[in-house]
């Protein structure tokens, strides 16, 4: 990877899954939890600043105790600034549904907390990381105060800017001043 990633925005979806192998395999999926984290410090050692975002899906025919952790420590390890997690749930006509070993409901709703937990920390680690840092951002809607406006980081982050800071499909320059739920709260700079 030694192409000219200027154009590479600081933000990457990249799905894995679980972090476990036996249950990526089972899942028919072609990469190993190694492989992913192998890419990603690939990706990372040309673009630092890089933050990840994630598809997780726990509770998959025959996933064990070890196999969650396994996930655990894979999202340890990556450190995501934003994931979507789902428990698993069968589907007629799809391989995992005729798959033995469905997991408790329970046992779903039970790990899903805690890796939704844990991908939370990262998320608010992360948006934390970004106050009084500048940034580009652009204006997509008015917000729901008057003179408010709703932006996108280049991490696809919703920052509010106060004041008419201008037109929606404008690009500005803001500082982050706090975040909020889900969302960064930010100034225009002059």
């Amino acid at each position: 990877m030694n192409r000219d990633l200027d154009i590479l925005m600081p933000y990457l979806h990249l799905p894995v899954q679980a972090g476990s192998d036996r249950i990526l395999k089972a899942m028919n999926r072609k990469h190993k939890g190694e492989d992913y984290i192998r890419l990603i410090e690939r990706i990372r050692s040309v673009r630092p600043d890089l933050a990840l975002s994630g598809d997780f899906i726990v509770g998959f025919p025959g996933e064990t105790d070890e196999d969650f952790e396994d996930t655990m420590r894979l999202v340890r390890e990556v450190g995501y600034a934003q994931a979507y997690s789902f428990k698993y749930s069968s589907r007629p006509g799809t391989p995992g549904a005729d798959l033995p070993d469905h997991v408790e409901e329970s046992v779903k709703d039970e790990r899903l907390q805690r890796l939704q937990a844990l991908l939370s920390e990262q998320q608010y680690a992360f948006q934390d990381s970004l106050v009084g840092t500048e940034m580009d951002v652009l204006l997509e809607k008015p917000g729901r105060l008057e003179g408010q406006m709703i932006g996108r980081s280049p991490w696809l982050i919703p920052v509010i800017i106060e004041n008419n800071p201008g037109e929606v499909g404008n690009m500005i320059r803001v500082r982050v001043n706090s975040t909020g739920t889900n969302s960064l709260v930010a100034e225009k700079l002059a």
